[in-house]
């Protein structure tokens, strides 16, 4: 029988364990290089009173120095979550 490398699955990594996806994905390094929590985040771009995605990309970009896929990933996770309910 073949092995081949694009049957493993694409969501866990080497110790067997899921990997983020999406927007997620960003997250490790965005609480490494901006030293806040995700949930922190979050919070921020829920008390802003901006409700348009790009108007929240720009504002973090602009206020916290965010670079444009760290901060384009919390609005929408957070937008999603919001319009979810979750």
């Amino acid at each position: 029988m073949t092995t081949d490398k694009h049957s493993e699955p694409a969501t866990g990594d080497r110790q067997g364990e899921a990997r983020a996806q999406g927007p997620a994905s960003y997250f490790p390094s965005i609480e490494t290089r901006y030293g806040r929590p995700i949930e922190e985040w979050k919070l921020l771009i829920r008390s802003s009173p901006l409700t348009k995605h790009m108007e929240l990309v720009t504002w973090l970009k602009t206020e916290y120095g965010m670079g444009h896929g760290h901060a384009n990933a919390l609005v929408a996770d957070t937008l999603r979550e919001d319009a979810s309910g979750a």
